[in-house]
């Protein structure tokens, strides 16, 4: 099998190519030219260095591959749309154009359950309608992907899977767990509506499972999965497994849902008058992660594809924690 890994030098993508290698497979990595691919070349991964939306470069990264595992995207709670469209799903257009004709046994999109309507979740699956007129560019982005990508498939024949997986947690995440920890030690973690709501989290090697399982099975064409740990891990067990770790105090703060809904309207607000490019410490995706109860089904990723998550949230928290410690927290300290 030779695999095609799209972002393969990024936290997910990085943990898909090793796995892909641990299968036994031969792997072509597709990396921008500012990327550090060091550690793929140690691994003897074949690399094809260019933007995604070179024509060029996506015929000779997918040339001769039998599946493609797109796990590239820009991330992100701020910025303008068109930027996050201009990404994620302009560059994907250029990608599956590449794939028509391809003999590919499957086309694996990474989307997010960020896809879905920011409310309140209670085991909503699949058949729950999904819109773009998501606040944050990201999340507007990844619908508009996802549709594009079920396109490809219903016109060109484009074997896609879109796996719709929650926040991914694990080993390596140099990004979003930093950060946490960083808003922890400046005492900016709070817990609108109390911190019971619950979180969808999903370990990382739990998602490459699902991703190897919409390989194999073939009644996965043209699916959507949701994808989590199928475990209910609240905002408050999350935050307090990482304070425990990093000896770090409890947030302390509670402000009722409604109070942190305004308050985050008027920093927006203000933060998009004044031009900024940062996000303000208050914004809706940080409020939809921290006070939603966002609680999807797993239940037609287990039935279709025998999604049994091998890894429980206390034991992927403490090889997480484990590794952030030695290599992020160490790290910090020593240039302290």
């Amino acid at each position: 099998m030779r695999v095609l890994v799209t972002g393969a030098t990024g936290f997910v993508g990085g943990h898909v190519v090793d796995a892909c290698l641990k299968r036994g497979w031969s792997v072509v990595a597709f990396a921008r030219p500012t990327s550090n691919v060091a550690e793929l070349k140690k691994q003897g991964v074949a690399l094809v260095q260019g933007e995604m939306s070179d024509p060029a470069a996506c015929r000779k990264a997918t040339a001769d591959v039998d599946v493609v595992i797109h796990c590239a995207a820009k991330v992100g709670d701020w910025g303008p749309h068109e930027d996050y469209i201009k990404a994620n799903v302009d560059s994907l257009r250029v990608l599956l154009d590449a794939c028509k004709g391809l003999a590919l046994t499957r086309f694996v999109h990474l989307s997010s359950l960020g896809v879905y309507p920011a409310t309140h979740h209670y085991g909503s699956d699949e058949t729950m309608p999904i819109r773009d007129n998501h606040r944050d560019g990201y999340s507007r982005s990844k619908v508009l992907a996802e549709k594009l990508a079920l396109q490809y498939h219903a016109e060109f024949g484009v074997p896609v899977v879109v796996l719709r997986p929650g926040f991914v947690y694990g080993p390596r995440d140099r990004t979003v767990l930093p950060r946490i920890v960083d808003n922890l030690r400046q005492g900016m973690v709070r817990y609108p509506g109390g911190g019971e709501a619950a979180l969808n989290t999903i370990f990382v090697r739990n998602l490459v499972d699902a991703i190897f399982l919409s390989i194999d099975q073939d009644q996965a064409v043209g699916q959507v999965y949701n994808l989590t740990d199928g475990d209910h891990v609240s905002k408050r067990r999350f935050i307090e497994k990482i304070c425990d770790a990093t000896d770090l105090p409890y947030p302390r703060l509670r402000p009722p849902l409604w109070f942190a809904k305004t308050a985050t309207w008027i920093s927006e607000a203000l933060a998009k008058a004044r031009g900024s490019k940062e996000a303000p410490a208050f914004s809706f995706p940080r409020l939809k992660f921290m006070g939603l109860n966002l609680d999807f089904s797993i239940e037609k990723a287990k039935a279709h594809l025998g999604y049994r998550p091998r890894v429980d949230f206390d034991q992927g928290m403490s090889e997480t924690l484990a590794w952030y410690k030695a290599n992020v927290a160490e790290r910090v300290k020593d240039e302290g």
